[in-house]
């Protein structure tokens, strides 16, 4: 029989720490990202904070991969592996990353501009305007959830907030996932309008919105390594995840520390921690 996808009220009350653990690694990323640091150092400090909190990075579960972070640089869009290379001024870095406590997962994303003078300032524009694109199409549909009736609502509300904030192209052949015991699961969570109307969003629904854009078309290819996922015309890449709960008494990003407070607040959603959760 093929499982069920919603989970009971005490697992996703379980699902919190995760979130908050991959939330913490993602900080620890942000606060070290700089010119000069590279993206194996970044993955080591990902693996320290997850480590030091009791939990194991889910990422390295993955058969073929070992590391805690993907490391997405330029026009990398997704799937990059970290590397020696040193980063620079200016370059657009996205940093995907889990943590599986007590056998309950959390998966998020954040795309960075690296600091630094002498940094190209048309590509810094260019990098900072298709990153907050793809997070604002993140927050949109993490807001739509709070009251679809299917999960097609979702991926609708992702691409119409790409539409208007400008001509980006979307990732269709990838796309967000359910998530709990393992760190992929069923539902597919499309950043498209699909036909059909998907899942019932009801309580019991854990799952992860992953917009992923480029500056330029929506075609992609992919590295010799089999993992990097690049632009094929060599625009820069933009990727933002959170992982979201909903509850009897609403949704709850578990991978943001207010539980979604702010990136809510413009759409007039307030998350709702589910009960039994402690923060």
């Amino acid at each position: 029989m093929r499982k069920s996808i919603y989970k009971t009220p005490a697992e996703l009350a379980a699902m919190v720490p995760a979130g908050l653990i991959t939330a913490l690694a993602l900080d620890a990323v942000a606060e070290a990202i700089r010119p000069g640091v590279t993206t194996l150092e970044l993955d080591a400090i990902a693996e320290r904070v997850v480590r030091d909190n009791g939990a194991v990075p889910n990422f390295a579960l993955v058969p073929g991969y070992r590391h805690t972070i993907c490391a997405s640089v330029d026009d990398a869009v997704v799937h990059g592996i970290p590397n020696a290379e040193p980063l620079r001024a200016g370059q657009l870095v996205s940093i995907d990353a889990g943590a599986m406590f007590e056998g309950w997962n959390g998966d998020s994303a954040r795309t960075f501009v690296v600091p630094g003078d002498g940094a190209d300032t048309v590509a810094v524009a260019d990098g900072a305007r298709l990153s907050e694109a793809c997070e604002r199409s993140l927050w949109a549909g993490i807001a739509k959830l709070a009251t679809a009736r299917h999960l097609a609502e979702v991926g609708a509300a992702v691409e119409e907030s790409i539409e208007q904030s400008g001509d980006f192209g979307i990732l269709e052949d990838f796309a967000g996932h359910g998530i709990g015991r393992s760190m992929h699961e069923e539902p597919t969570v499309h950043n498209i309008r699909v036909f059909g109307r998907g899942p019932v969003v009801k309580p019991g629904l854990a799952i992860c919105i992953e917009p992923m854009l480029t500056l330029g078309g929506p075609d992609v290819v992919i590295d010799d390594d089999e993992w990097t996922v690049r632009s094929a015309d060599g625009t820069l890449g933009a990727h933002w995840e959170h992982t979201i709960l909903v509850h009897a008494g609403g949704i709850w990003v578990s991978t943001a520390h207010d539980g979604g407070a702010a990136g809510l607040a413009p759409f007039g959603v307030v998350p709702v921690l589910p009960a039994g959760a402690g923060v």
